[in-house]
């Protein structure tokens, strides 16, 4: 097997475009800031990491206007977006928090900001954190996590997910 790099390494716009074509779920994750305000920000980085302990992962980039809020948080809250959520997936997809509405959130048994009528969301603690280029990998303990109330992520009145894919949101049908 050869050791060599190929003699025209893929560009960021080519790495891009093919990862387009890997269909995503959308979160957004959100928190209370020191002045007890929220802080929140779209994501589809999302990943489940272990279940012993149970952690999950997201990506941070190193550049956004939120980079400390959410770097040096000690707990945040993961809220998966339903398919009709894509109004929301747009407003904290912008810079800092001038679009923000509290009243898309909902506060969880532990006291953490979540999307209200999102399919469910994880409260985190802070694990911890992982440099990854232009990137910060932000792990979080589970420490407690929420479906609607009486349902299940399984139960057919649930809603769907909200996804993306090519750029543009998406249905994640349940089967």
């Amino acid at each position: 097997m050869p050791d060599a790099m190929p003699a025209n390494p893929p560009s960021t716009a080519e790495f891009r475009k093919l990862m387009g074509q890997f269909a995503t779920g959308v979160c957004v994750v959100s928190l209370h800031t020191s002045q007890n305000s929220i802080a929140a920000m779209t994501i589809n980085s999302f990943v489940s990491v272990s279940l012993e302990p149970m952690l999950v992962c997201w990506s941070l980039h190193n550049s956004s206007s939120q980079f400390d809020l959410f770097a040096k948080a000690e707990k945040f809250a993961v809220s998966i977006l339903a398919e009709d959520q894509g109004d929301l997936a747009l407003r904290y997809a912008a810079r800092g928090d001038t679009m923000l509405n509290e009243g898309d959130f909902a506060v969880s048994a532990g006291g953490l900001p979540y999307i209200a009528r999102s399919v469910g969301h994880f409260e985190c603690k802070h694990w911890s954190s992982n440099p990854a280029g232009d990137h910060t990998m932000l792990l979080g303990e589970v420490v407690g996590m929420s479906a609607p109330p009486g349902e299940t992520p399984s139960d057919d009145a649930s809603p769907s997910p909200l996804g993306f894919f090519n750029g543009q949101f998406c249905s994640i049908g349940k089967s």
